[in-house]
This record gives structure tokens, C-alpha cells and sequence, in this order.
């Protein structure tokens, strides 16, 4: 395993971090509050290879796999020299309705863990608001009070929101990690390369999380984009490709890959022990651009995620439902795209809520007929 610094610091982590949000599952089995549906032997049979392959990087967060994640990965941990791991897991900001509430939560997840301490805290999946609120509450104050009293190490947030917030939350607080949404489609997505670059010159660490979309962009390939790949010399399978993209960036600390078996360790290991920063030829790069190009094609609704059309009467996330379009469109029909839709967005926040005021429509830069447009969403994604 090859390592980086993270950003300006002299912290040295893996390329590849463990990402614990799609482990291994138990046939017939789901995760609820009350069970687990992990494969909870296998789960722990690869994060022990994980660590001996070098990618000793742990990621977890309250909430995955309805709460059992952090346990899982507390139980793998356990027999591990604590000196030569690391684990990073994330503050439910959105669980947060007062104070007092920061310190009940990461007491639960260091219980959870059961590693003494954390040497990353995050808080999980920022906005705009999710922030205000936080920092209103003295999120700020508690971190800094956590690090002096050693139940945490290090700082940072993930994040999802548009690109113009971004910027405001990196210079507000000495972070020393920020973790984004970016890989080979996503340039112009939520912080995008912009936001990447922008971290990178201040110094922060950049940790990057959905490198494939979830494994859409190697397990979905429409033929255009198949015959791309191909093309390429040496050959490589997808997965190398998009991989190494995010590798050869020098503003990438690290890339986190939520893996579900051990092939997929060892593929991911096995390429992250390769990549090389500043490796790939202007041939290569072209190619990845076409690649970009054709899916980007495959757009339904040409959304730039302005907000301008924003806020909706009646409480529609414009924007968000047009993305989850597009991601159906790009990568054929993706069930990912579904479950978004269908699970993991509130049900107020669904295009099924459009009234068809049209209240929207003047204020969208891009003229979309946003109205007509949600309809599609929702007749395209929701469960019958």
C-alpha cells in the first residue's frame, strides 16, 4: 500500500481507506434497529485483510447499516494493535437538537467502537443549514474541547450541498479533512474539482468518497461507454481507469471504497498499490473526458444545481430530484437512483409534492419546464 500525507500535515494515511457503508450482507437478510443483516464473520474477515494489506483506514458514521456499522467495525478492531489503525467516524448533525447532544452521541459511538478514542471525527454530510445550526449550538467549541481531552484526534466534516456552499464551511474552522462526493462523472458535483482544488491549496486533506457511484460507473456501462475503455492502452478494466483518475490527482489524500467482498479488496488494493500521482498519459485523460462526455449525454434535465429555483412552496428539493433523474439516465436505469428516491429522501422532498404552480419556472436560468420535468421523476423512479 502506498501512503500520502494528509494534505499540509505530516499525518501519513493509506491511498485506499476502508469504507464501512456497504459491507457484506447475509442473504434474505436487512438491516433494522433490532438486527443485523451484515455478514458479520466476512465482514470482519476483510477488514483484517484490509489492515494487512496496509489499508488501515477504518470509515464508519452512526447511521450506516441502520446503527450496526460502528459495532461491526468496533468488533473487527478489537484484536488489532491500536497504533496501526486508524478509525474515522461521523457526528449525525441532523440527530442534533441541543447541546448537550454532541456529547451523548459520540459517548454512544465510542462505546460502539470501543477504541479509546477516535483519531478522526467528522460531521456527517454537511449543508448549509446542517452547519449553522451545529455551529450555533458550540459544535465548534465541543470539537476543539473532545481534542484536548483526547477522545478525539483529528477534525473534519463530509459534505453534500451545492458548490457555492462549500467554500464558507472549509474556512470557518481549522479542519484538518474534508470528505466530498468526487470520481470521473462528478467533477461539477456538490464541492467538484473546484472545491477539491480549493481544499488542497489551504492545506486540508482531501478524502473522496463514491470513487464509482456506488459501483454504477464499473457495473452499469452503457456500450459507448464500454468501447471507450476498450480502446485504451494498456488495458484495463473500468474500475483501474476511474481509479486511477482519482489517484493521479496530487489533491487527493485518499480514496474511500465501500466494499462489499473480498475480490473487491483485493482489486481495489491491488490497483491503489500502482497509482501513482501525475502517472496517467494525455491519451488516458482524453480518454476519461470522453468517457465524462457520453455519460454526461445521458443527462435528462440539464440542472446546473443553482437553487435559483428555490425555495418551492411546496417544499420540493428541485434540484436534488433532477440529479437523481440523471443519475437513472446515466448509468441505465441505476436502482441506485430508486432507492435514493424512494428511501433515503424525505417523502415531503419528492417531486410527487409539485403542485404545478410554476412559481419555479421564470427564476431557472436554464429555462427547464420544471413543472412538466418533476413529473417525469417521479413517474421514472417511484415504487409502484
Amino acid at each position: 500500500m502506498r501512503y500520502r500525507n494528509l494534505g499540509d500535515s505530516r499525518i501519513k494515511v493509506p491511498a485506499l481507506g476502508f469504507g464501512a457503508m456497504r459491507m457484506p450482507m447475509l442473504k434474505a437478510r436487512r438491516d433494522t434497529k433490532r438486527r443485523t443483516g451484515v455478514d458479520v464473520e466476512e465482514a470482519v474477515r476483510m477488514m483484517h485483510r484490509a489492515f494487512d494489506l496496509g489499508a488501515s483506514y477504518f470509515d464508519t458514521a452512526y447511521g450506516y447499516h441502520q446503527g450496526w456499522s460502528e459495532p461491526v467495525v468496533g468488533k473487527a478492531l478489537k484484536s488489532l494493535p491500536r497504533d496501526r489503525f486508524m478509525v474515522a467516524t461521523k457526528m449525525p448533525v441532523w440527530l442534533v437538537s441541543k447541546p448537550s447532544d454532541f456529547n451523548r452521541l459520540l459517548r454512544t459511538q465510542l462505546r460502539r467502537l470501543g477504541t479509546g478514542y477516535l483519531d478522526f471525527y467528522l460531521l456527517h454530510a454537511l449543508n448549509k443549514q446542517s452547519f449553522e445550526k451545529a455551529r450555533d449550538f458550540g459544535v465548534l467549541d465541543f470539537l476543539e474541547a473532545q481534542k484536548r481531552q483526547g477522545r478525539i484526534r483529528h477534525t473534519g466534516f463530509s459534505y453534500h450541498d451545492r458548490a457555492s456552499n462549500f467554500r464558507p464551511i472549509l474556512d470557518a474552522y481549522e479542519w484538518e479533512l474534508c470528505q466530498v462526493q468526487y470520481n470521473i462523472v462528478d467533477t461539477r458535483y456538490q464541492a467538484g474539482q473546484s472545491g477539491v482544488r480549493y481544499a488542497a491549496r489551504r492545506g486540508i486533506g482531501v478524502v473522496v468518497m463514491e470513487p464509482l457511484r456506488g459501483g454504477d460507473l464499473v457495473n452499469r456501462l452503457p456500450p459507448d461507454i464500454e468501447r471507450i475503455w476498450s480502446l485504451l492502452r494498456p488495458k484495463r478494466p473500468p474500475v483501474e481507469w476511474a481509479l486511477r483518475w482519482l489517484w493521479n490527482q496530487p489533491e487527493v489524500s485518499m480514496v474511500l471504497s465501500g466494499m462489499s467482498s473480498m475480490g473487491q479488496l483485493e482489486q481495489n488494493a491491488g490497483i491503489a498499490s500502482r497509482a501513482r500521482k501525475n502517472s496517467l498519459t494525455p491519451e488516458q485523460l482524453k480518454a476519461v473526458s470522453l468517457v465524462r462526455a457520453a455519460y454526461r449525454r445521458r443527462i435528462r434535465v440539464n440542472c446546473t444545481n443553482c437553487g435559483y429555483c428555490l425555495p418551492c412552496p411546496s417544499g420540493v428539493d428541485i434540484p436534488r430530484n433532477f440529479s437523481i433523474l440523471n443519475d437513472h439516465g446515466m448509468f441505465l436505469d441505476s436502482p441506485a437512483a430508486v432507492t435514493e428516491y424512494n428511501d433515503w429522501m424525505s417523502e415531503d422532498l419528492r417531486a410527487s409534492n409539485c403542485t404545478g404552480c410554476g412559481q419555479c419556472v421564470p427564476r431557472c436560468p436554464q429555462q427547464i419546464p420544471i413543472p412538466e420535468k418533476l413529473q417525469q421523476v417521479h413517474k421514472k423512479l417511484a415504487r409502484t
